[in-house]
């Protein structure tokens, strides 16, 4: 704490200390100011200026400092000047007074709990800064709330000072107006209950209601708007219509079954979408097959004799489709038919809020729920189609191994390729536009990740673009350059791009209805993933803002349960415990915020590590590399975020995150029984790591005495 805070502390004390101990407030008692009115009333008429200038003053430091009486000053105004003067003087003393209390608090107070509360504190700053001045507002029109703990609380939000002024001022006078009517008839008060009688109170309550009651009205009117070029049906065939049917799209149609709604299910391509086809299925069919080969080159490690490594890289690629046919039914059409669900192929094109025509047939609901999905990102290079390029969606239809493969992009899908091609064999060079793999993650997880990309023979090319592709002779060729436009040409038989994916919002008509889109091209929701027409949602890659099939999935009940039952309660999608892993050897898994983020977040926090390599488990297995690293709030075993690279990574988070999601803290984990000897045990020593740097000195020292005492 800096020394102007210090000072303004001991000023704030001091003058406080001197009004209790002096009893200050006696002279602001009805009874007192009732006998002095008519002495007070002489010395105005005297010097009317002086006067008001000193009222005025002596208000605004009653008020800044948030002494008591200033409700009983407000009353004298009323006696001692008049209505319209006293709502003049009292109306600008207490917004000033209230404003210097507001940034007294701020100054104080709003750093040190921003840094120990912001995590917390997320949401309510983002409602400040949305709609902060119509929260003010409602507040001051209800004298129930005391003002100045308004003052005091609003200092510690984002609400910009100037606002925070006007809207006082504002929203202030109605309450203001009623006290200094009651000072005009003081002579007749006998207390302060009769100012604000019952009835006065609720018309006070409804006061501040309605601006919420008119903010509602404005919503209503501006939906109703929305939909008036637009001719809706008397009645709906189906509750639910889900337009795409990967991970999103099925959980959707899955729950509205579940809940006994009339729901139908429209895909154009594939049952299963992207991760079934294209992602999660094949891509980990793939690292299993590299992991395979890795384990034998291993096994010199652990005594066994292992004839020279062979890749069929065919049947490497049968075994990915293998995989994909074995799962298919989880997500066929005769599935989720039996449960209930109507599953129609054909391409979706919607024709209104309300209808949605497919193979020629127009079709009626209630609401829809878009899960389209995304794609791949190509960039528009010249002389690609010349080269042999690839995608995600692509790459698995590769029929022979590349001797030269150069893939762009240093994210999840970039490094897993990498390293699995390069554990099967293939020459891989991994381009990445920074200095960092996996930005999302801890740098220090992004370098483990690194260095063993790098001993599993894959070549880095950090800091560097593709800008030119060409043919020669047959030969394909990739020209990479720096910053400083030093550029290499490589030569390659196969490129894959993995920088990112592109929402799929066009050709099924959302042009039609203009609905919004986000500056990245995904679609723009609110908190209950309603579009720009309260009963159209959008759920997963086609409106992030995470990537991940269990994104997805998390995101389909909410949209699903706000479509069906939000004329009876919706609910704010929570993204505040979502786990991600990175499928690389090792895995890098993580849940909750970053080091990176907590500091940009003001975030007080400390940080507890475990290495892998004090594990017996992972010694024995020969994999004793990697850590986890726990993110606490200061001073406390509550986990704010977890980052685990290692062996297994994915499966160790699972405890995290549940831990998060209860609340649950350190202690609890540490106080869990772990069989011996597994790699969950390494969750139980980090907790134990943490516990060790909090137990106090003085506990110690004391067990110490006792132990020397016991042993005489």
């Amino acid at each position: 704490m800096n020394r102007q805070k210090i000072s303004i502390i001991i000023c704030i004390s001091a003058i406080l200390c001197a009004w209790f101990y002096f009893d200050l407030g006696q002279y602001l008692n009805l009874n007192y100011i009732k006998a002095q009115q008519a002495q007070w009333q002489t010395s105005i008429a005297q010097s009317p200026v002086v006067a008001s200038m000193m009222y005025f003053f002596l208000y605004i430091i009653i008020t800044a400092l948030s002494l008591p009486g200033a409700a009983i000053f407000t009353l004298l105004s009323g006696a001692l000047f008049g209505f319209w003067w006293s709502l003049v003087l009292v109306s600008f003393a207490s917004t000033i007074g209230a404003t210097l209390a507001f940034i007294i608090s701020r100054f104080l107070l709003r750093d040190w709990v921003q840094k120990k509360y912001g995590h917390k504190l997320q949401s309510i700053n983002q409602g400040i800064e949305n709609q902060g001045a119509f929260y003010l507002f409602t507040l001051r029109l209800i004298p129930i709330v005391p003002f100045f703990m308004i003052n005091l609380l609003m200092g510690l939000t984002p609400l910009a000072t100037r606002t925070f002024f006007w809207v006082s001022q504002l929203g202030m006078l109605a309450g203001t107006a009623v006290y200094i009517n009651a000072g005009t008839q003081l002579g007749q008060l006998s207390s302060l209950a009769g100012i604000l009688s019952p009835n006065i109170l609720f018309s006070f309550a409804l006061l501040g209601i309605f601006p919420w009651i008119a903010q509602r009205v404005i919503i209503k009117i501006n939906t109703s708007k929305i939909y008036t070029q637009w001719n809706k049906p008397k009645q709906f065939e189906r509750n639910l219509i889900v337009i795409g049917a990967g991970s999103g799209g099925l959980v959707s149609a899955y729950i509205a079954a579940a809940t006994q709604a009339k729901v139908t299910l429209i895909e154009k391509h594939k049952m299963g979408g992207d991760c079934l086809n294209t992602g999660c299925v094949p891509s980990k069919a793939l690292i299993r097959a590299a992991h395979s080969a890795h384990e034998i080159q291993k096994a010199p490690y652990f005594g066994v004799s292992s004839d020279k490594l062979k890749v069929d890289f065919a049947k490497v690629m049968q075994s990915v489709h293998s995989a994909i046919s074995k799962v298919e039914p989880h997500d066929s059409i005769q599935r989720y038919s039996n449960l209930g669900v109507e599953c129609i192929q054909g391409s979706a094109h919607i024709i209104s809020p309300w209808e949605v025509e497919v193979n020629g047939k127009r079709l009626t609901t209630k609401n829809i729920v878009i899960a389209t999905g995304a794609a791949p990102f190509v960039p528009p290079l010249a002389d690609l189609d010349k080269v042999n390029y690839y995608t995600s969606d692509t790459i698995w239809q590769l029929k022979e191994q590349p001797k030269e493969f150069l893939i762009i992009g240093g994210g999840p899908i970039g490094c897993e390729m990498a390293q699995s091609f390069s554990r099967l064999g293939t020459h891989v060079t991994l381009v990445n536009r920074a200095a960092q793999l996996l930005d999302r993650e801890e740098s220090e997880a992004s370098q483990v990740v690194a260095q063993h990309l790098e001993k599993d023979g894959v070549q880095l090319q950090f800091n560097h673009n593709l800008v030119a592709v060409k043919n020669e002779n047959g030969q394909n060729y990739a020209q990479l350059c720096d910053a400083n436009q030093e550029c290499i040409w490589i030569p390659f038989d196969a490129l894959l791009f993995a920088i990112g994916r592109k929402a799929n919002t066009q050709g099924f008509g959302m042009e039609k209805l203009d609905i919004e889109l986000n500056p990245n091209g995904t679609i723009k929701v609110n908190n209950y993933l309603q579009t720009t027409y309260p009963n159209i949602f959008a759920v997963g890659d086609v409106t992030g803002p995470y990537q991940l099939t269990h994104a997805a999935s998390h995101q389909a009940w909410y949209a699903s349960v706000n479509a069906l039952f939000g004329a009876i309660k919706r609910f704010k999608t929570d993204y505040s415990v979502l786990p991600a892993v990175v499928y690389c050897s090792p895995e890098v898994a993580r849940v909750g915020i970053t080091e990176q983020q907590a500091q940009q977040e003001n975030i007080a926090y400390e940080i507890t590590k475990f290495d892998f390599s004090e594990l017996d488990r992972a010694i024995a297995d020969h994999e004793a590399f990697g850590f986890i690293k726990i993110l606490t709030r200061q001073g406390s075993d509550k986990i704010l975020g977890v980052t685990i690279v290692a062996t297994h990574a994915g499966d160790l988070l699972a405890e995290f995150t549940l831990a998060m999601r209860h609340g649950l803290g350190l202690n609890k984990i540490l106080a869990t029984i772990h069989p011996y000897p597994t790699w969950s045990e390494a969750n139980k020593y980090a907790a134990g790591v943490w516990k060790k740097a909090h137990v106090a000195p003085w506990i110690l020292s004391i067990a110490k005495i006792f132990h020397t005492w016991q042993r005489k």
